[in-house]
Parts: structure tokens; sequence; C-alpha cells
């Protein structure tokens, strides 16, 4: 993908977040997620119905990075199963590691391919997905 339509992604995920702003819904699981190297904070709220994720929302104080990937990363993953979802994180921490993935499925997560050229901002881009990750997880767990 061209550098400059990535950019036009990152920042138009940043300047207009999808999902962003918490329900408050006890019908969500809910997990804060912080990175200790920056301002980034984010607090993830999930609804998953018969194994399918329905809704996620996000909110927090966060670098264009960290908002972006949140915003892109809820796009992405509702409507998934949870199965589905577990791979494209899988895809997803590959990718960032410089591992093998598969483009195909990430979407609009693509965009930060090469993200692992500034070290300091992977953290930033990974931080909800961590966060999504644990709360997958913690369903996981609990059946």
């Amino acid at each position: 993908m061209d550098s400059e339509i990535k950019r036009n992604i990152i920042l138009d995920h940043y300047q207009n977040p999808r999902n962003k702003g918490l329900t408050g819904d006890n019908d969500y699981l809910k997990i804060n997620m912080n990175n200790e190297s920056c301002i980034d904070e984010v607090n993830l709220e999930l609804k998953v119905e018969n194994n399918i994720i329905k809704d996620i929302k996000f909110d927090g104080e966060a670098c264009a990075i960290c908002t972006s990937s949140s915003s892109i990363m809820t796009d992405t993953l509702i409507g998934k199963t949870l199965d589905e979802a577990k791979n494209i994180i899988q895809n997803f921490l590959n990718m960032l590691d410089e591992k093998p993935y598969d483009k195909n499925i990430l979407e609009e997560a693509v965009v930060y391919d090469d993200i692992h050229r500034q070290p300091n901002r992977k953290k930033c881009a990974l931080l909800s997905w961590w966060g999504l990750e644990k709360l997958l997880n913690q369903i996981e767990a609990q059946n």
C-alpha cells in the first residue's frame, strides 16, 4: 500500500475515530490499558453474543497512532466470530513483529506494516489490540 494512502487512513481514523465513546453498559466486558512509556491510556468495552463480536467501544487519552489503531481495530473486528478475531489479532501481532502474516485478513490494519521501523511507536499501535486479546482470553477461560 502506498505510503500516502496509509497516512490518509491513519489520519482519518485519528480525526474521526470509529466506535469511540464508552457505553457504561454492564453487558460489556471492560479493560483499561496504558502504555507506561507515553500518554496512551485506553479503556475498552467489548460485547459478544453467540460467539460473535457485536460491539467494541474505546475511549481515553492517546496519541494519533494509538487512537487510529484502536479505531481501525474496532472497524476490523466488529461482526467477526471470536475465532476470526483471534486469528486477525495474531496476524496483526505477527505483522508488527516482522513475522509471516496474512495481509488479506487485516483490512485497514495493514497500514501499520512498517511500524517496526519506529520501535517506540509499536506499543502505541498494539495497546488496544493487546487489551482486546486479554478480553477474548477471559471469554475463552470462562467457556
